[in-house]
């Protein structure tokens, strides 16, 4: 934290003052990106099982931003980034100075991360996981610092590229995600029948100026960027199918944003060859969706924003903690029970609640539901049935700080109801009253931007 304040503290912006066109009643859009891929072997984040830091590139990384003003002058920022995660620090450090920059609120700017294992670890992220020293601390701290900057960076220009645009939205489909928890992936191949849920939609929209050419494409998929778990930087499929859609339309900035995939794998995996074919399918999707009439967003922009406390069960105690710690071996769950026996042996209290993002946007009468952490399939399917099925659902925005399971995951346990905690370093798991909590407040903001459940097509 003290790294990412100091950057912000040194760091020299310029004001950027933007030209408007007289009495013109219509969208403005305007896109950037920057590669944020390592130029140093970093350790890599997403899988515990790694030894050792990474071993080159195969896709490059990249943050991209598209920045939206409506016929009213509101403005807004979609901000998509190819890392697994961004951690609570440097995701308020960049909101601040955004703030502070640019007079965009929280409910104006939507941070959403692919999930790529394949991107680099971030400091004050998934805290035990990985046994770095010293060195690779300071290396990790220093990435971390620059990407900030570079994020703060790339929104003013996003802000000052603004120019006439129409905005277009629709739904594809894809159909490579599989339920981890109801399907067994070493048996996978003699299975004739996949379980569920699932939601396979592909949310897209499409940005065109006004001479007609296409400036920015969003897409997303809900499903983890796990096809690859090698030590070569990339965005795995999402990687792939935003080169594939860059390619077949020159001049565009194509920007994947993740949905609720915390319990959806791509199956089979493991092979590049694989991560290019999933590439390949959601660019197709997404494509289609292109070539199709897409519904055309008027341009009125609403936004709304909160941070709720969601209660967490009681801490583990200090036996169980001790118990832990004095096991054989060295893996992170015994990182995770020392270093919060530190905490409890120092007088130090644990955390009993987290402050949880959820926000909501409407572009036109597109709504857009924005929810953090590793977000489970179960809430894009509860939202869609109060809300249409042609809304869009975005989880692993603004804050990643833990798999975010519903209430029957909890009872049921396993890894993302269970034991997740530990991998990103709470003291314990959710209150059984999550679930209730986040979707009660997403219809509460959904109702402060004009998105009413009467409007909705119930099923």
């Amino acid at each position: 934290m003290k790294h990412l304040q100091t950057f912000f503290t040194l760091a020299l912006f310029t004001t950027i003052v933007y030209a408007q066109p007289k009495n013109y009643k219509g969208w403005k859009a305007g896109v950037s990106r920057v590669k944020i891929t390592p130029e140093q072997p970093l350790w890599m984040a997403g899988y515990a099982n790694r030894t050792h830091p990474s071993e080159g590139t195969l896709v490059d990384l990249w943050v991209k931003a598209l920045a939206l003003e409506d016929e009213e002058g509101k403005q807004a920022v979609l901000i998509t980034a190819d890392l697994v995660g961004i951690p609570k620090a440097l995701s308020d450090c960049v909101r601040n100075q955004l703030e502070s920059k640019y007079h965009l609120t929280r409910s104006q700017i939507l941070i959403n991360t692919s999930h790529t294992h394949s991107g680099p670890v971030l400091t004050n992220a998934l805290l035990d996981i990985y046994p770095v020293n010293l060195e690779q601390q300071q290396k990790i701290d220093e990435y971390t610092n620059q990407l900030g900057e570079k994020m703060v960076r790339l929104v003013g220009e996003a802000l000052h590229a603004l120019q006439l645009a129409d905005l277009y939205s629709g739904n594809g489909v894809t159909r490579f995600q599989v339920n981890r928890r109801n399907n067994d992936e070493a048996t996978l191949s003699r299975q004739t029948e996949l379980k569920g849920p699932n939601d396979y939609s592909v949310p897209a929209i499409k940005v065109v100026s006004k001479t007609g050419k296409l400036l920015a494409i969003t897409f997303g998929y809900a499903c983890h960027n796990t096809v690859l778990s090698g030590y070569k930087f990339s965005g795995d499929y999402a990687g792939f199918a935003q080169l594939e859609l860059e390619k077949a339309y020159p001049g565009v900035t194509a920007m994947f944003t993740q949905g609720c995939g915390a319990n959806q794998n791509p199956l089979p995996r493991r092979t590049v060859a694989l991560a290019q074919q999933y590439g390949q399918e959601l660019a197709a999707a997404v494509t289609r969706v292109l070539s199709e009439d897409m519904k055309a967003l008027a341009p009125q922009l609403k936004t709304a924003y909160a941070e709720i406390k969601l209660p967490l069960n009681s801490p583990t105690s200090k036996a169980e903690l001790s118990k832990i710690v004095e096991m054989s071996g060295e893996n992170y769950q015994k990182r995770w029970a020392a270093r919060l026996l530190k905490k409890l042996n120092a007088g130090d209290s644990l955390i009993t609640s987290y402050p949880y993002p959820v926000e909501v946007w409407k572009l036109g009468d597109q709504s857009i539901f924005v929810l953090s952490g590793e977000t489970v399939i179960e809430y894009a399917i509860q939202l869609k049935r109060v809300f249409g099925e042609d809304i869009f659902v975005f989880g692993y925005s603004n804050d990643v700080m833990a798999y975010v399971p519903t209430a029957a995951i909890l009872r049921e346990g396993g890894y993302e109801g269970a034991s997740s905690q530990m991998v990103y370093g709470l003291p314990s798991t959710w209150a059984s009253s999550i679930e209730t909590d986040i979707l009660y407040e997403a219809q509460k903001l959904a109702a402060e931007v004009g998105v009413s459940q009467a409007e909705a097509k119930i099923n």
